[in-house]
């Protein structure tokens, strides 16, 4: 019998399945991204630079900096506020007009409260570390945006490579069945199967290209630049922390609001001690004559200006600095707990990819060396054909899943870290 009719009777949605998946191109690392990906090698630390530099806190943090270093430098004056000038002149040429004068200059130096400029020192130290740690909370929340954008580009990358080779291999099997079918060796039902099976990958490709722009253009924004995956063969994982310690007060969710609670307090404090106006040192001196022909004498001044209390108003100032305070402590303790959940959550769900990793590589493997087997006993006639397609499909699903499962466990590592508040490496 002529070895192409002994292939008839074999079920032939099973051939289908089978030489659709089972193509050199699959025994590759499923890891593979499409050219189109290949231009420009990037990794997450570059793109995270990248990413902060277009957030609008990084384009403010040096203003804001500057502003935060000013009011430390005000603090270590001598006076709370600059010296004021006065000058002035005193005449009767507007009904009299005998000569008489007087010139008055003089100087006034606002004095510090007592205690009110260590207050003001603490404030403004206070002030700089909020800015620090917005900052970081910012940089921690565009890491964020960054690592989801980053796998999820991985992952359609690696969708969109699998869906180019099942076309490959969908288009090679129509054509064969079309020419078989036109010899009289398959019926047109079998021939309008294969069709199917073409247009079904035409379609899954299309959804794929789709995702793969859409994950693309994503990153693209958060970076503002075309950014193309690395090597397939070189997932990029970030460091795997070796502890996963308790959230700290220096975690920059925690620190932001810590420091957003210390900064209320002290403007509270410094609002309290501010209970009247800054007293005032005055230095004058004062040439007058009588009458026109008179000599003019010359005298000094020195007094101090102290204000009366300010009342409600800065009352009102405190209780509204120590109200933002306690609001502030209040939700930097939600906070802990929600992070404490976070981290718990991330690390067991890196251990649940990596178990699965391990998994599906076992599973690769053991596809791997049963393919080998039964092409073997294929070539020696022990084994039907339908058998090795079903053998062949099944490898080729676990080499999908070993790349799927290598991603996941990348991006599990990425969420554990930035559950601890750690960047991008």
């Amino acid at each position: 019998m002529h070895p192409i009719e002994r292939l008839r009777p074999m079920p032939l949605l099973c051939a289908l399945i089978g030489a659709l998946y089972f193509t050199p191109a699959v025994a590759q690392d499923a890891t593979a991204v499409p050219s189109t990906a290949q231009a420009r090698p990037s990794s997450l630390a570059t793109l995270f630079e990248a990413a902060w530099q277009r957030r609008p806190e990084a384009l403010s943090l040096g203003t804001r900096m500057s502003a935060a270093e000013a009011g430390r430098e005000a603090a270590r004056r001598w006076f709370a506020e600059p010296p004021a000038a006065e000058v002035s002149l005193r005449s009767d040429r507007l009904n009299r007009n005998d000569g008489a004068r007087e010139y008055e200059a003089g100087l006034a130096f606002p004095l510090w409260l007592p205690g009110e400029r260590a207050l003001v020192q603490r404030s403004a130290d206070a002030q700089l570390g909020a800015v620090s740690s917005r900052a970081r909370m910012a940089q921690l929340e565009t890491a964020g945006m960054l690592r989801e954008a980053w796998w999820e580009l991985q992952r359609a990358a690696v969708d969109l490579d699998l869906a180019e080779t099942r076309l490959d291999a969908a288009r090679a099997l129509h054509g064969d069945a079309t020419r078989r079918q036109r010899a009289g060796q398959l019926a047109l039902t079998d021939a309008n199967r294969a069709g199917g099976v073409l247009a079904d990958a035409q379609s899954e490709l299309a959804g794929a290209r789709s995702k793969f722009a859409r994950a693309r253009l994503a990153l693209q924004q958060l970076v503002g630049r075309d950014a193309a995956l690395p090597d397939a063969e070189q997932l990029h994982i970030e460091p795997l922390p070796e502890e996963a310690p308790a959230i700290g007060d220096s975690h920059p969710a925690l620190a932001a609001l810590l420091d957003e609670s210390a900064m209320s307090r002290s403007a509270a404090v410094l609002a309290s001690k501010r209970s009247r106006a800054n007293p005032e040192l005055t230095l004058g001196v004062t040439r007058e004559r009588g009458e026109a022909g008179a000599r003019f004498e010359q005298t000094l001044t020195v007094g101090i200006r102290i204000p009366f209390g300010g009342g409600a108003q800065h009352r009102s100032e405190a209780g509204m600095a120590m109200a933002e305070a306690i609001e502030h402590e209040e939700r930097a303790q939600l906070e802990r707990l929600r992070l404490e959940s976070d981290l718990l959550a991330a690390r067991e769900a890196q251990l649940a990819a990596e178990a699965r990793r391990e998994a599906t590589e076992r599973r690769a493997t053991l596809a791997e060396d049963t393919l080998r087997a039964i092409a073997k006993s294929f070539r020696l006639g022990e084994t039907s054909l339908p058998d090795r397609l079903l053998v062949e499909l099944e490898a080729s699903e676990a080499r999908r899943a070993l790349a799927h499962a290598r991603i996941d466990e990348a991006e599990a590592i990425s969420a554990l870290r930035q559950a601890l508040g750690l960047l991008p490496q």
